[in-house]
């Protein structure tokens, strides 16, 4: 088996190669992937069918809703 980590200089313990360890595991992960920007939000007061009136229903108040868009 190869060591993959050689230490050169100083006498490092235990506990600093494991956080050396950790810190280098870390950055050899993958990248994350990048954030998609959410979708506009649809714009409905411009829409042309909005200013259509809803159909008329026979009623007692038919005739005064007639008027109103």
């Amino acid at each position: 088996m190869t060591a993959h980590l050689r230490i050169v200089r100083g006498d490092a313990t235990p506990e600093e190669i494991a956080a050396l360890t950790a810190v280098l595991a870390a950055r050899q992960s993958p990248p994350a992937e990048p954030r998609t920007p959410p979708e506009p939000r649809r714009q409905t007061w411009r829409n042309p069918a909005r200013a259509m009136r809803k159909p008329v229903a026979p009623g007692k108040s038919a005739w005064r809703m007639s008027a109103l868009p």
